[in-house]
């Protein structure tokens, strides 16, 4: 049975992020089941989940109360659109969003993942500017509306359109989302497709200030990964500049984009990266780990202000032309209600600031080993960063000894689920230090 399985996947699948000649060439891991932070393959074989599934495993595996959830959920209805039509799930879960998430974070647009709310955020800011100074058409007959609007758009076609991205940025694999991105080694072959983008260093407060206040003008809105950019191998922003952003986005007009896709739901040690700062973003986006890691879904948040200028009259052509046909899908929807209730119930962030402290006691001796060039850290959001080559090594030997991890180039990363036990933490912490040593 298991090599028919992974004769088919060699066969048939073509892997995300993946060298498939390497794939094809080698031993493949297959995984069937999973319980808690374990994860099982067809052959029998357990391992650690030191990544979360790719980050989004956050109360582990095979929950009870989330898959009781869903159970209930699919003895209602599995889906059904939310273009034109509501459903209890998706409506419920919006008002737990907006009470959980930064103050004046009021309206919730669904979609998919990560990208596709990213895509959202730059699509619904760069509509906004072109609507904003609009005077108050529908006070007028449909016709001459119509006319203000087309002439508006016409003169104004290059007035706040443009973004600011971070380097070494990464929001999601879309074109808009590539456009506002930073890392070459995923971007550059795209580069003739994107649309471009203003690039700040982090840190450079006043390299930032200089562009907006020369261009702010054509500027729509920045965009941002708060305190960790974690596909650039978890580089950490400096104390105080994530607020210092957020003043100078609003001294020069300037909407401010947070995307928490990796950094949301306790994975910093906060239910949200923005609240180390105490930073509420104009727009905010989230997916992996809403769902407890059950199933794709994400949401772009933004305030009142925002939203009212989408508002209008059909013949104004105002609305926001953007949707998926899973959007506020039920199941997703109720698997996330599920996962805010465990947070409550089962005091995670409260229980998970010791598992920090933890880890980085933990983290200290990998030091002094020869291969370590840096060690950074917030949270539950670890980077390892090693000399040349070695990383792949690595994430081999910790697989041989029960870890599944996950190189960015050689930067090893750690994001276990928030629910792992100390003495697994413990565990997973030795594995990672043996197949360091080893390699």
């Amino acid at each position: 049975m298991a090599k028919k399985i992974t004769d088919i996947d060699k066969q048939y699948l073509w892997h995300p992020f993946t060298q498939m000649q390497d794939w094809l060439a080698n031993d493949q891991l297959i995984i069937e089941r999973g319980d808690g932070v374990y994860l099982y393959d067809i052959n029998g074989n357990k391992y650690i989940d030191g990544v979360s599934s790719l980050w989004v495993t956050v109360h582990g595996h095979h929950h009870r109360k989330i898959n009781r959830a869903i159970k209930n959920q699919l003895d209602k209805i599995a889906h059904s659109t939310l273009l034109g039509l509501g459903n209890v799930p998706a409506i419920e879960l919006a008002k737990k969003l907006v009470e959980i998430t930064p103050k004046g974070l009021n309206k919730v647009f669904y979609s998919d993942d990560g990208s596709t709310a990213v895509e959202i955020a730059l699509k619904m800011a760069f509509q906004y500017w072109q609507q904003t100074k609009i005077q108050n058409p529908k006070s007028l007959p449909v016709r001459q509306a119509g006319k203000i609007l087309n002439k508006f758009k016409t003169q104004n076609s290059k007035l706040k359109t443009k973004f600011i991205t971070l380097e070494n940025a990464y929001h999601g694999d879309t074109i808009g989302s590539v456009s506002v991105g930073g890392i070459d080694l995923f971007h550059k072959i795209y580069r003739p497709l994107l649309f471009k983008s203003y690039k700040v260093k982090v840190g450079d407060i006043e390299g930032l200030e200089a562009l907006l206040k020369e261009k702010n003008h054509e500027i729509a809105a920045m965009i941002v990964e708060p305190i960790v950019q974690g596909a650039a191998g978890m580089l950490m922003m400096p104390k105080g500049y994530l607020k210092a952003v957020r003043q100078l986005c609003t001294k020069y007009n300037v909407l401010l984009i947070c995307d928490e896709v990796a950094t949301g739901f306790g994975r910093t040690g906060k239910m949200f990266a923005c609240e180390h700062e105490n930073v509420s973003p104009d727009i905010m986006c989230i997916a992996k780990g809403i769902t407890g890691g059950y199933l794709p879904l994400a949401a772009t948040l933004t305030t009142d202000k925002i939203y009212n200028a989408f508002l209008g009259q059909q013949e104004e052509e105002k609305t926001f032309f953007h949707g998926h046909t899973y959007t506020g899908n039920p199941l997703a929807c109720a698997a996330a209600l599920a996962s805010l209730k465990i947070f409550k119930q089962e005091k995670t962030l409260a229980n998970l600031q010791p598992k920090i402290r933890l880890l980085e006691k933990g983290l200290k001796r990998f030091s002094k080993l020869p291969h370590v060039r840096e060690i950074r850290q917030r949270g539950f959001m670890v980077g390892i960063e090693l000399t040349k080559n070695v990383g792949q090594p690595v994430i081999l030997e910790a697989r041989r000894r029960g870890a599944i991890l996950r190189p960015l180039g050689d930067i090893i990363i750690l994001m276990p689920p928030l629910s792992i036990a100390k003495n697994e933490l413990k565990k997973l912490l030795r594995i990672t230090y043996e197949a360091i040593t080893l390699c």
